[in-house]
């Protein structure tokens, strides 16, 4: 166990060095807030649909069938359930801090954080299993998050099922269920722009944290409560539910360190679009960045006691 957290701790230190170079950038202005919003524009909408293609153009077996279809069905499953932990938490707060808060503490930064991490712990063949716990991320953020940040007003269809995250994965279903493969020159360019995530979701995640009183951070209780729903409740949770399954040891690791990622950035994006307490928001999601590089490794240490 102590060899799989000094493996865990060592990638997740690999990562805050990358986000390191982003802090540096940001804070000596030679990375602009301008230039941080294209680069997450870029993120989003083409490196990470790129993952999904080059990720689902795998070879398909029953097994690999099976694993994915309880990958789907325990997504949705756990959402539901971290959704309805979150119902009676931070009552006393403002309502417009209160559901920053909530919204930090069900939903992790799976996309900027997850996959690199689960890619250089437990290899490319993992990451597939990421991609459609991404897609449910997608769809539930954009219901039940867009409802607790704008209320039932800002509910559309549309963002619902057209964005980022549902269009690629779309896409590449065919590819997955019949087998078929991109022209090799079209593969290749995604395969290098999907090669981009890593790295610049790292710098682009240390250019928002410059941009935080890190100070401050540290001396708000309610912070600190919803990083330990998030960090520590969240995989605890996921690894006791999912257990009984007996799932494919590589599909429960997956699971267990996605459920203890950091609070994703969208938090703040979010907080900013429907005007809610976005200085909190980026507070949470920097906070809970920096607490992962302790919990992170005892997660995946907890995924792997538990398949043993």
């Amino acid at each position: 166990m102590l060899e799989r957290i000094w493996v865990v701790f060592s990638q997740v230190i690999t990562l805050f060095l990358l986000m390191g170079v982003g802090f540096f950038l940001a804070r000596k202005n030679k990375l602009t807030s301008h230039g941080v919003t294209e680069c997450t524009y870029l993120l989003l909408y083409f490196v990470a649909p790129c993952i999904i293609i080059e990720s689902l153009q795998v070879d398909r077996d029953s097994q690999l069938t099976h694993s994915v279809l309880l990958c789907v069905a325990a997504s949705v499953g756990l959402y539901l359930l971290y959704i309805l932990m979150s119902l009676p938490t931070f009552r006393k707060q403002p309502p417009k801090t209160r559901s920053v808060l909530q919204f930090g503490a069900v939903y992790g930064n799976l996309g900027f954080m997850g996959i690199p991490l689960v890619q250089a712990v437990l290899g490319d063949d993992a990451v597939v299993f990421v991609v459609f716990v991404l897609a449910i991320f997608t769809v539930t953020y954009w219901i039940h998050g867009v409802f607790i940040m704008g209320g039932p007003s800002a509910l559309s269809l549309k963002s619902t099922f057209l964005n980022p995250g549902v269009i690629p994965l779309l896409i590449s279903l065919p590819l997955f269920l019949t087998g078929w493969r991109l022209p090799s020159m079209v593969n290749s360019a995604v395969s290098f722009l999907a090669d981009l995530n890593t790295p610049l979701a790292m710098v682009v995640i240390g250019a928002q944290m410059a941009r935080s009183d890190l100070l401050s951070i540290f001396r708000q209780p309610r912070l600190y409560a919803s990083c330990a729903f998030r960090l520590l409740l969240c995989p605890a949770v996921t690894a006791l539910v999912l257990l009984p399954l007996h799932m494919d040891p590589l599909l429960y690791a997956t699971m267990v360190i996605l459920a203890g990622t950091p609070t994703a950035g969208v938090t703040s994006m979010f907080a900013q679009r429907f005007e809610q307490d976005t200085p909190s928001a980026a507070q949470l999601v920097s906070l809970s960045t920096l607490l992962s590089v302790v919990t992170l490794p005892l997660c995946a240490a907890l995924a792997e006691a538990l398949t043993r």
